[in-house]
């Protein structure tokens, strides 16, 4: 299990790919909101690394691509997400 600093860790990893992936950079600024000029100040907050993990978590090709850049298993950012702001597992019943 990876801890809270560890998933701040690959957020900003995930953060460096997507800011250095040309097509789907525009697609992760128009999703959240953040602005190119105001990525590094984002980049502080928890909550931010957490939408960061939640855009990666939509495709499981980016998660592949991803995974496959930084040599992680494809399921750390999954793990990751769970560790920051609003990640906790769900219990429904």
């Amino acid at each position: 299990m990876i801890g809270p600093e560890k998933a701040e860790v690959l957020a900003l990893q995930a953060l460096a790919w997507l800011a250095g992936n040309e097509e789907l950079l525009p697609v992760f600024l128009g999703t959240t909101g953040a602005a190119p000029g105001n990525l590094r100040e984002a980049a502080s907050d928890p909550s931010f690394l957490a939408a960061v993990l939640d855009f990666l978590l939509l495709d499981d090709a980016w998660v592949c691509a991803f995974c496959d850049s930084a040599g992680l298993a494809y399921d750390a950012p999954l793990s990751a997400r769970q560790q920051l702001p609003g990640g906790a597992a769900v219990n429904w019943t």
